[in-house]
């Protein structure tokens, strides 16, 4: 039902926008969130957008440098990656939140995209 999108190699210092969508979901009745994994480590919540009162959220990891926005004509979520750093290599997930109390609690989450791959390498 969901797709990600958008990820791929980029510079230090680059910038990349991904994009969510879902099929037979309406996105706009959900907050939807960005996680990302990193080999070995544990999944983590970068950015989760409400929509009930359309609060956004970040983690302090990209407080500044990600921007998540919401297209609900499209029925898309952005999350926008400037100033990316190696730090930020992992699979990106976006998710979707029918509580709007998760914010970056993957544990609220019930519908999960596959995941696309963002590599910050020279």
């Amino acid at each position: 039902q969901f797709l990600e999108s958008g990820g791929g190699l980029v510079q230090p210092g680059g910038s990349l926008r991904l994009s969510c969508t879902a099929a037979g979901l309406s996105l706009e009745l959900y907050a939807v969130g960005w996680f990302r994994q990193a080999p070995g480590k544990e999944r983590e919540g970068i950015s989760a957008t409400r929509s009930i009162d359309q609060t956004t959220v970040y983690a302090d990891s990209v407080k500044g440098r990600f921007t998540i926005s919401r297209d609900n004509a499209k029925n898309t979520v952005y999350l926008q990656m400037d100033s990316l750093k190696p730090e930020d290599t992992a699979v990106y997930f976006c998710a979707a939140d029918y509580t709007n109390y998760g914010f970056l609690d993957s544990s609220y989450y019930d519908y999960w995209g596959q995941g696309t791959q963002v590599t910050v390498s020279s």
